[in-house]
């Protein structure tokens, strides 16, 4: 009688011990039940952030509808133009043929190579083809005229299309030139539109516009 009593008593005391521990375990694997859910739903509510579009990087590359004609591979290519220097680059773009004439014509090749952190306004062959010949003749002979041309479509520092929402630049020819837009819409001098930004070359941003710039 006494040894079922003291077994008894044995019993009701593990019982005592051990139950505290159960329930303790039992409310961990409920907690952590009700965290699992919560932390994938934090997770999974992550990834639209990942995956959404920031519009200050897609910025960051070309924009504008004269981009598709740019060769996708080759010198020619934005990754090709990235790694030459801003003459060489534009030399490689068969948009540009008309330029890099006018550039030679004026010996600033060297010049525009060597130049660090600039952005050149490059005005596309259609953009030359709106001067009339013979006057465009007339300024390819005149070395001087066209040197002050060209070396006003150059600014002495890189420009991001955020700054030509309304800026107002100093030029390598010394006067100024204005730009104005937003998105993928901008006009330089309120005339001449780029139709191809924010492209990268070694040593320059470009871009490329409608209409060649006349100095004021």
């Amino acid at each position: 009688m006494h040894a079922l009593r003291f077994r008894r008593t044995a019993l009701a005391v593990a019982t005592a011990a051990v139950l505290p521990f159960a329930l303790t375990a039992c409310s961990e694997d409920a907690k952590s039940s009700d965290a699992a859910p919560s932390a994938s739903a934090s997770a999974d509510g992550a990834n639209p952030d990942t995956a959404s579009s920031d519009p200050a990087m897609a910025m960051d590359k070309p924009f504008g509808a004269a981009c598709a004609g740019v060769p996708a591979e080759g010198a020619g290519s934005f990754d090709g133009m990235a790694k030459d220097p801003v003459a060489t680059a534009a030399s490689n773009n068969p948009a540009l043929s008309t330029l890099v004439a006018a550039v030679k014509q004026a010996g600033l090749v060297d010049t525009l190579n060597n130049a660090k952190d600039i952005t050149v306004f490059a005005p596309t062959n259609d953009a030359f083809a709106k001067i009339p010949k013979a006057d465009l003749d007339k300024v390819l002979a005149d070395k001087a005229m066209l040197t002050k041309i060209l070396t006003y479509h150059v600014v002495g520092q890189k420009l991001t299309p955020k700054q030509l929402e309304n800026g107002s630049f100093d030029t390598l020819e010394k006067t100024k030139l204005t730009t104005a837009g937003s998105g993928e819409a901008y006009k330089v001098n309120g005339t001449s539109n780029v139709v191809c930004g924010n492209v990268p070359t070694a040593n320059a941003t470009v871009y490329i516009v409608d209409t060649v710039l006349m100095p004021k």
